[in-house]
């Protein structure tokens, strides 16, 4: 018996849930097998969410057909379960597999005559434009929701993503949000440093979307997130948000100012020194500063 590898995938969760579902694709790949007599020697499989980006499936299944050399055939459902992108069908051309495209009763081999080939290569090219314009879409909705003053990403610390009714908002995190707020108000006195104020908050019971204690630099990407006070920035452009502010706009910009240059907290000395942050070399662009000496001279 000839020997066959099944590739089934879904591009969202919901996918998942729906008709395009991985045990409803593998259901049917494999009684296609049984009756052309093809033996399954692998199953690959690829669930794609925002969360995870690639293909696991998909590689391993072509570092499988690269293995075995042409000695396997490849079972899928139809072109746009197989082909994301022009890479990948570059990618499997070279290869060179026989390929059953289950539902649309096409098999495609070096034996495939030229129309045939033309006909799967414009396929190809409606599956990469869907795939392009879905994208384009969602882009635009995104862009229009940022218009209305909607923050069409998830939420930042602090708050959460929920519905109510047919509408999607964010709101403030009731265990979360009062953590968050007193974090800009530490640091905003300029004595304490980013580390302090992350085991502060780690302290008080902060953790992530995960449920894990956040890291250090997701508290300083927190500290200078103008999101906090009611605006937000998308692609390079703010807008006036409605969602609830969380802090005031003065003690947002009290905060910026602890930070150093570039937006880099400053590190915490045991002397404050005039001008500390505010001189730079005119060459190389550093920070010019300052260090005590014998307890009394100033360099």
């Amino acid at each position: 018996m000839r020997r066959a590898v099944l590739y089934a995938r879904v591009s969202s969760r919901g996918q998942a849930e729906e008709g395009f579902s991985i045990p409803a694709q593998l259901k049917l790949l494999r009684a296609y097998a049984v009756e052309h007599g093809l033996q399954v020697a692998r199953e690959f499989t690829d669930v794609e969410t925002a969360k995870r980006t690639g293909r696991p499936g998909f590689e391993a299944m072509v570092e499988f057909l690269r293995r075995t050399k042409g000695e396997v055939v490849l079972l899928v459902e139809k072109t746009d379960r197989l082909y994301r992108n022009l890479r990948d069908y570059v990618t499997l051309d070279d290869l060179g597999p026989e390929i059953h495209f289950v539902k649309e009763s096409f098999v495609l081999s070096e034996d495939s005559r030229s129309t045939e080939k033309f006909m799967h290569g414009i396929k190809v090219l409606m599956a990469k434009n869907y795939v392009d314009n879905l994208s384009e879409e969602t882009s635009k909705g995104m862009q229009e929701k940022a218009e209305q003053g909607t923050w069409p990403s998830w939420a930042p610390l602090g708050y959460l993503n929920v519905t109510i009714g047919d509408e999607r908002s964010i709101v403030p995190d009731p265990q979360k949000a009062p953590v968050v707020r007193r974090m800009f108000e530490w640091y905003a006195t300029g004595s304490v440093s980013i580390s302090e104020v992350h085991e502060r908050a780690l302290e008080a019971g902060l953790v992530g979307r995960n449920g894990k204690p956040p890291a250090r630099s997701t508290i300083a990407q927190a500290l200078s997130n103008v999101f906090y006070t009611g605006m937000f920035v998308w692609k390079g452009k703010t807008y006036q948000g409605d969602h609830e502010p969380l802090i005031s706009m003065d003690l947002y910009e009290r905060t910026q100012e602890a930070f150093g240059r570039d937006g880099k907290p400053l590190r915490r000395k045991s002397h404050t020194f005039a001008y500390t942050g505010l001189l730079t070399c005119a060459h190389c662009g550093c920070a010019v500063t300052a260090e005590r000496k014998k307890s009394k001279y100033v360099y």
